[in-house]
């Protein structure tokens, strides 16, 4: 087996491509040149991203300093991330490419500015998963600056949340970032830890026959299939998004306008 020799670089994928909900702190925003978006809350699509800490709970997320969000988050020192699914592949891949210095991302998207828990900044209603952040410590390594957050809440959406209280996270749809591609997630291979797990009926960690990885997942609502991508065309993931339904009522109580708050670009690549 051939192998090829690759220049130092960034190969580490897949990653998760979250979009960054951040507001400035104030009416005037100083980078913004356009009144009518100065003030308003902004998305950016972030790939390096990840886990840091379990105890306390811990994240980073890896920004160029001259984006347009990044300002916003170093100024605010709070942020929101959001986990995208396959009907948000298009809203993700577009608060990518474009500035929020030219447009309001929440606007053209179709998303629904949520109302935070302990942050002053908004979620995205339509994500399945919102994790508050509160920056701890911002550190220049050279193209990135590493922001380094507290989790300080979390919300999820209720529609996957069985009668037992468990929450399906795999059922959602969520999509992975890879060398310049967007993938839903696939097939399950297994569980945590079993390999080392003695063979026993239904503890072979996938669900299937014994040697057998990939066995059905099984959608735990009936919202399920409902989310899944509404494309412009056939094979082309995540058209307009639909307006947050019923399910986040009581839990997720969204913006009616931008400056109603309780409280007071790509992939960062």
């Amino acid at each position: 087996m051939g192998k090829s020799a690759f220049k130092p670089g960034n190969m580490l994928y897949p990653l998760p491509a979250v979009m960054v909900s951040c507001q400035y702190p104030g009416t005037s925003d100083p980078e913004c040149s356009n009144p009518a978006l100065s003030g308003r809350p902004n998305i950016l699509t972030v790939a390096w991203a990840g886990t840091v800490c379990t105890n306390p709970p811990m994240l980073s997320i890896s920004v160029r300093p001259e984006r347009y969000s990044y300002h916003m988050i170093e100024a605010a020192g709070e942020f929101v991330v959001n986990l995208t699914t396959e009907s948000l592949v298009r809203a993700t891949d577009y608060c990518g490419v474009r500035s929020g210095r030219e447009v309001d991302k929440f606007k053209e998207m179709h998303l629904t500015p949520l109302v935070s828990r302990e942050v002053a900044v908004p979620g995205i209603a339509e994500s399945p998963v919102n994790i508050e952040c509160r920056v701890r410590q911002i550190m220049p390594l050279g193209s990135h600056n590493l922001i380094l957050a507290d989790v300080v809440a979390v919300t999820i959406d209720d529609a996957y949340m069985d009668e037992a209280g468990k929450f399906h996270l795999n059922d959602t749809g969520l999509i992975t970032y890879s060398h310049g591609e967007y993938f839903l997630l696939g097939k399950k291979l297994g569980t945590f830890g079993y390999s080392v797990r003695k063979d026993s009926p239904g503890k072979n960690g996938h669900g299937g026959k014994k040697g057998t990885p990939g066995a059905k997942r099984n959608p735990v609502t009936k919202g399920f299939s409902a989310k899944k991508g509404n494309g412009d065309k056939k094979g082309t993931p995540g058209a307009k998004q639909s307006p947050v339904k019923k399910r986040f009522s009581g839990k997720k109580e969204t913006l009616a306008k931008y400056g109603q708050q309780e409280k007071h670009e790509k992939r960062s690549k």
